[in-house]
């Protein structure tokens, strides 16, 4: 019964990230180092990548009695994109800035990683159940 609004809500976070995938490479690619979402990166991740982690796990268990495939499936491709772009953002970072800033990239990172990872153990077990 609850599993159209899983799929659904799945499916918004698959979209939110890709249209964050994109619009950091756009970001990448322009002279001046912005997207086409005229937000700063903390920002852009609040509103878009921060729903994209938390849908996913809530259609799991709103579906966590129905069996489907296609949603365990749609879990794991969302953990997927999680982990590209936490590697994307490692592979990006410049050190010279993080040291300036005091920022650490690993350390903030590594949630987004196990978040990612998190997501596609609970597709793995959608699957698994079905």
């Amino acid at each position: 019964m609850a599993l159209i609004p899983a799929l659904i809500i799945t499916g918004i976070a698959i979209v939110l990230l890709t249209i964050y995938g994109i619009d950091v490479a756009v970001s990448f690619s322009s002279d001046n180092g912005e997207g086409f979402i005229p937000l700063d990166h903390k920002t852009r991740g609040m509103g878009l990548g921060l729903p994209a982690l938390i849908l996913p796990i809530i259609a799991f268990f709103i579906a966590r009695k129905d069996s489907s495939k296609g949603l365990g499936i749609m879990i794991i491709v969302a953990g997927i994109l999680i982990i590209i772009g936490g590697v994307v953002v490692i592979g990006n970072a410049d050190p010279e800035e993080a040291k300036e800033s005091g920022r650490n990239v690993l350390s903030e990172t590594v949630p987004l990683l196990a978040a990612g990872l998190i997501q596609i153990g609970l597709g793995a077990i959608k699957i698994k159940k079905s």
